[in-house]
Order: C-alpha cells, then structure tokens, then sequence
C-alpha cells in the first residue's frame, strides 16, 4: 500500500529512474548534444533548468552530476551532417563518455534522419502525443518516419512572412500600415505590378530572385522526388523560374547569392523594399544587434505576403544508442513543450514557438511590440499562415533547392538559356545522387 502510494506521488521520470536504479541500470554521466550553430544552445542555456556552464569558450557544462559537451559544426555545404554521420555511426562501440545522445536537424534534410536507425522513437522514450498535442501538425510531418513514428520534436513553427522597409513603403505606396500594404501584395500578379512601382521609385521590390523562392517550394503540389525515385520539377517551382526571369529582365530584383554581401545592403539602407523570412530571419538574420542597420531603428513591417509558407526550424532528435534517455527526455519535452518555457522564448528570443496555446495568446496580446517590426505585433499573422501548411518532402530536398537556385542564376543573368540551366540542375542532382531517374 505504501509503495503504491510512493508511485502516485512520483512523477513518471522519477518512478522510471527508481525501477532503473533497483535494476542495476544508471544514466550516463555525460550529454553529448549535436548542433550547426548557437541557436539550441543559447536557447538551452537560458531555459533548461539547473545548468550551468562550466567553460565559457565551449559553453560546455553540468545538470547536476551529468557533464554537458557541444559538438558545434558549421552548416556550410555538407560539413554538419558528415560530421554528425560520423559521430552517429560511431555510437555503438562508442565509450560512455563519447555517445551522442542528441542531435538538431533541419527541414530539407529531415527525413535522412528520421528514415534512418540513428534516431529513436520518441514513443520508446516515454514521450507521448498527448505531450505534443499543442503542437502545429506540419512540424510533426517533417519528422515522422515511413511507419509513422515521431522521431523528433521543434519548440519553433517556423511560420513566414513577407518584411517591407517602411519608408520606402510611405514614399512609394503612400503608407506603411500592414493592412494597407498587404493590399499591394496579396498574389503574385498583384505582387508584380507592385514591383514595377518600386523599380519605378529606383528601388529593388527585393534583394534576390531567391528572396521569393521558399515562398514557392513549400507551395508544391508534390515532392521533388517520387516513391520510385524519379526527379521532377514541381509546376510553382516552374512558376518561380519564369517570374524571376521577368523580374530580373525589368530590374525588380537581382540574382545575388542568399546570404552575400550584396544581397545583405539592403538591411541598412533604403535600397530593397522586401525580404522574405520568418522569425528567426527578422532578428537572427537582419542584423538588429548592429545600430546602423534598420532592424535596430525599427524600420520594418510583416504582411503575409502573396502566399503563406514556412522556412527553416531546428528539431531536436534523440540518438540511437544514447545512455541518457530519462534526461533526453526531459529536455525534449522541457525545451519544446513547456508552455512557460516557451513563453519566454517568445517574450526574451522573439521566435516564433510550437504552441498553438501560447502564440494565440500573444496574437491577442494588444500590448505585445515587436521592436524590429515598428512594434507591431506580427504573431497574429505567424498564427494564422501555420494551419495553412502542406508539406510535400522527400530525403533529398536540400540538394534539389539549393542546386535549383544555384543552377537558374545562369539562366537570369543570361549567361544559358533556361534549357541550359535546367539541364546543369539535372545533371548536379544527378551527381549527388546517382541512383535517381533524372530527366535527359
């Protein structure tokens, strides 16, 4: 009677360590965890309770008894995941200290790993869909395996939105209040006669083709990569092909690099009226730490844009083999479904957070501000393009963006003919992945 009561008192991480303990079985003493930058890592150092860094360099520390090490390897090309195959690979003849008991992964390349044995069940550590039910579906999807198994979890919905420079928007539209310029925006062919406005004005409607681009790939009636492994060009992705050509030909837009210099000048003066991002672009990305860009003066607005979409989030994956799954459970669980947890997030970090609970409450909050944005409130907007998210994805989807872009830039700068450039993307992917049926 009295261990029966013992157990009702206990939580369910508690009870499962007293059965370990009795059994002989103990938790490992050290938390490897895989990342490509500091955004979990910040975020985990601030929120996960009880830790405490121990090396300012390597942000390395403890959670009571258990050392916490960082494997930081940088997203450039295929650096992170050849690294995290390898120390994945190695985990099962890895030493106690070695193991790699968490790992982040990304969208497009989300299914490598959850179709693989390197990552667990969620369900085999104890984490149920009742624990995630205030989740938003379409993150789910990314990590749900061919049999249907959730082998990972996101404290983001990476909901998406297009960001207009406000003076540019005054002296060209005649406003900057959102609803107004949603008007100038709201499809594409509305989107195009805008763009002419704005090069008439003498500025660029954006920064890239590519701006536009995950605007139109998460619109895709089907993935880039069938059951039978056959490689098809999706008809939005034809669509953002033969827009970007004609805005690139009229001067709208140009054909600099994501993340290049040129494409960033438009963060700190008046040259670009648009960009295209979701939370973690608006304050990761657009440079609101520098005092001169126009992030930090408060100089943008959101709109949804001709089309809701979403970019990006970082999952966090249990690992095969790991010698801590109480405590991996309990950061899985603390960091992408505690409600008060992620309320600071939104509050301290400004992501947009995996809660329907908790961005309906800011979306109602009329006295949330949003610094960067002018103060306004974008989580109405991130809210509502989060229920409208169809996903279409295949393990290969990393490889087929980013050579899609790549490839067509030749095409835009007239350097091949649009045939040309589709058959350099044909033969790239082709190279990546030699077991696909490509197109001649």
């Amino acid at each position: 009677m009295k261990m029966k009561l013992l157990c009702v008192l206990l939580s369910t991480a508690m009870v499962t360590a007293l059965l370990a303990g009795c059994s002989g079985e103990k938790e490992g003493q050290t938390l490897n965890i895989c990342v490509w930058n500091d955004e979990f890592q910040t975020r985990f150092i601030d929120y996960y309770p009880g830790y405490e860094i121990t090396d300012e360099t390597t942000k390395s520390g403890k959670i009571g008894d258990v050392t916490v090490n960082w494997f930081v390897y940088p997203n450039e090309g295929a650096n992170y995941q050849d690294n995290l195959d390898r120390h994945l690979q190695a985990n099962a003849d890895a030493s106690a200290d070695e193991i790699i008991d968490l790992y982040c992964i990304e969208a497009d390349y989300a299914l490598k790993y959850v179709n693989s044995d390197y990552s667990m069940n969620l369900a085999d550590l104890g984490i149920t869909a009742a624990d995630l039910s205030d989740q938003y579906k379409y993150t789910q999807d990314i990590v749900t395996d061919a049999n249907g198994a959730l082998k990972g979890s996101s404290w983001q919905a990476c909901s998406a939105l297009l960001i207009y420079n406000r003076a540019i928007a005054k002296e060209v539209l005649g406003t900057d209040d959102p609803a107004e310029v949603q008007t100038y925006v709201s499809d594409w062919d509305t989107y195009n006669d805008t763009a002419a406005k704005i090069a008439e004005a003498g500025y660029l409607m954006t920064a890239s083709v590519n701006d536009t681009y995950r605007t139109f790939s998460n619109n895709v009636s089907k993935p880039w990569v069938d059951a039978d492994g056959n490689l098809s060009i999706d008809a939005n992705i034809e669509k953002w092909i033969d827009m970007s050509a004609e805005q690139v030909a009229n001067g709208y837009t140009t054909t600099n690099d994501l993340w290049g210099d040129d494409w960033a000048k438009g963060f700190y003066n008046d040259e670009v009226f648009c960009y295209f991002g979701p939370a973690w672009f608006i304050d990761f990305s657009m440079k609101v730490e520098e005092p001169t860009s126009i992030a930090a003066n408060g100089g943008w607005g959101a709109v949804a844009g001709p089309q809701g979409y979403y970019w990006g989030g970082t999952w966090v994956c249990a690992a095969t083999g790991t010698d801590n799954e109480e405590l991996v459970k309990d950061v899985i669980l603390t960091m992408t479904a505690d409600t008060a947890i992620l309320e600071k997030i939104v509050t301290e970090k400004r992501d947009c957070v995996n809660s329907k609970t908790v961005l309906e409450k800011f979306a109602a909050d009329t006295s949330y501000k949003n610094d960067v944005l002018g103060g306004q409130n974008p989580y109405a907007l991130f809210s509502a393009n989060l229920e409208s998210i169809n996903l279409q994805l295949s393990a290969y989807d990393q490889v087929c963006n980013e050579k899609m872009q790549s490839c067509m830039k030749n095409y835009f700068a007239g350097n091949a003919t649009k045939e040309e450039a589709l058959s350099q993307f044909y033969k790239s992917v082709k190279e990546a992945y030699p077991s696909l049926n490509v197109p001649e």
